[in-house]
C-alpha cells in the first residue's frame, strides 16, 4: 500500500512538473506577438514644445502592440525631403507611422473617422499632443495668452497664480499676460459652456471689466474666484470698485459681440481646455510647460504649493 502511494505521489509531482511549462506555453501562445513600427517624429526647430512626447511615442506603440524605432526630423529637414514635402505642418509635432497592413488594420477605425490620415507611404497622426507649435502663426513676442473657462477651478488656480506673483512682485516686466476665454458659438444655439450659461454670462462681464476697468480686473478676479459660481458677482464688482450697471448696459450688444471674437479666436487654434496657455501667439502649453518660459515659473502649481502636490488638470 504505501509503494502504492508512494507511487501516485510521484505520478502526480511529475504531472505537475510537466503541467507547469505547458501552461505557461499556453499562456505565451495566448499573447500575440509585437509588430514593428517605424515612427518619424517631425520637429520644430525654434520652440521645445515641439519636440517629441516619449510619453506619447510609448502610448501609441502600446496601442499598437508594436516596438516602435523613432526618427526624429526637423521641420526644415522635412520640408526639404521629397517624401515629407507635401504633408501639413501647421502644427508641430507631426507623428507619421510607416504604413504596414497590420498597423493600418489597428489604426482603420482612427481613419475612418477622421482621426488619423493617411498616403501611399504613412498614417498620419496630427494634433496628437496638448502643447505644440503653430507654425502658421505670426508670432506676438512676449504675450502669455492663458485661456480659461470662468467656473473651471483649473482656470481660477492659473488666475490665482498670476495674481500671487504680482504680489510678490514676480511678474516678468518685459512680459505681457492675457486673459482669454475659452467658449464655443454658433448662429443656431449661441453660446455654449462646459459649466453653463452662468460661465458664459461671466465670461462676458469679465471681458467689459477688462476693456473699462483694465486696472481693476485681477483685483475683481481675487475676489472672484473666492467663490466663483456664486451669483453675487455685483458684490465683487462693487468690492473691486467696479461700476456694475455701466458694465450690464453693454452686456447684451457689446459685451456678446466680444465673447464672440474670443470664441473665434479660440476656435482658429483648436483650444477646448481650461486653462490652455498660448505663448507668442505660437506655443500651446500646458501647466508644466508654461511654468518652463522664462520669467513664468511661478504658473508651476506645485511649487505654489511649496512641494505639495497640486492638482495641475484642466476642464
Amino acid at each position: 500500500m504505501k509503494k502504492l502511494l508512494t507511487l501516485l505521489l510521484a505520478c502526480a509531482v511529475a504531472g505537475l512538473a510537466f503541467a507547469a511549462p505547458a501552461k505557461k506555453a499556453a499562456q505565451k501562445a495566448k499573447t500575440p506577438a509585437k509588430i514593428k513600427a517605424e515612427f518619424i517624429v517631425v520637429e520644430s526647430d525654434e520652440y521645445d514644445a515641439g519636440k517629441e512626447d516619449p510619453q506619447l511615442t510609448a502610448g501609441i506603440a502600446q496601442f499598437l502592440n508594436a516596438d516602435p524605432k523613432v526618427t526624429k526630423v526637423s521641420y526644415k529637414d522635412a520640408a526639404a525631403d521629397p517624401k515629407l514635402a507635401e504633408l501639413d505642418y501647421s502644427f508641430l509635432p507631426l507623428y507619421l507611422i510607416k504604413k504596414t497592413d497590420d498597423i493600418r488594420t489597428k489604426l482603420e477605425k482612427h481613419i475612418q473617422y477622421g482621426y488619423a490620415l493617411e498616403n501611399d507611404e504613412f498614417i498620419i497622426l496630427p494634433r496628437q499632443t496638448r502643447q505644440g507649435v503653430y507654425t502658421a502663426k505670426s508670432g506676438t513676442p512676449g504675450v502669455m495668452e492663458i485661456f480659461v473657462m470662468s467656473q473651471c477651478p483649473y482656470g481660477a488656480m492659473a488666475e490665482n497664480l498670476v495674481i500671487q506673483a504680482q504680489k510678490d512682485g514676480k511678474l516678468p516686466k518685459d512680459k505681457e499676460i492675457k486673459l482669454r476665454y475659452v467658449v464655443s458659438y454658433d448662429e443656431k444655439n449661441g453660446f455654449s459652456s462646459l459649466h453653463g450659461s452662468a460661465e458664459w454670462e461671466e465670461d462676458i462681464r469679465q471681458l467689459l471689466i477688462a476693456k473699462y476697468y483694465p486696472e481693476k480686473l485681477w483685483k475683481y478676479l481675487e475676489i472672484r474666484n473666492k467663490d466663483y459660481r456664486s451669483s453675487r458677482w455685483d458684490k465683487a464688482m462693487e468690492e473691486a470698485g467696479i461700476n456694475s450697471k455701466k458694465i450690464m448696459k453693454k452686456f447684451d450688444e457689446e459685451g456678446v459681440e466680444l465673447l464672440k471674437e474670443e470664441a473665434k479666436y479660440g476656435k482658429e487654434y483648436g483650444v477646448n481646455a481650461s486653462p490652455t496657455f498660448l505663448y507668442e501667439g505660437k506655443v500651446q502649453l500646458d501647466f508644466g510647460s508654461a511654468s518652463k518660459i522664462d520669467g513664468f515659473s511661478f504658473l508651476n502649481p506645485n511649487a505654489a504649493q511649496s512641494g505639495a502636490a497640486a492638482p495641475a488638470g484642466s476642464c
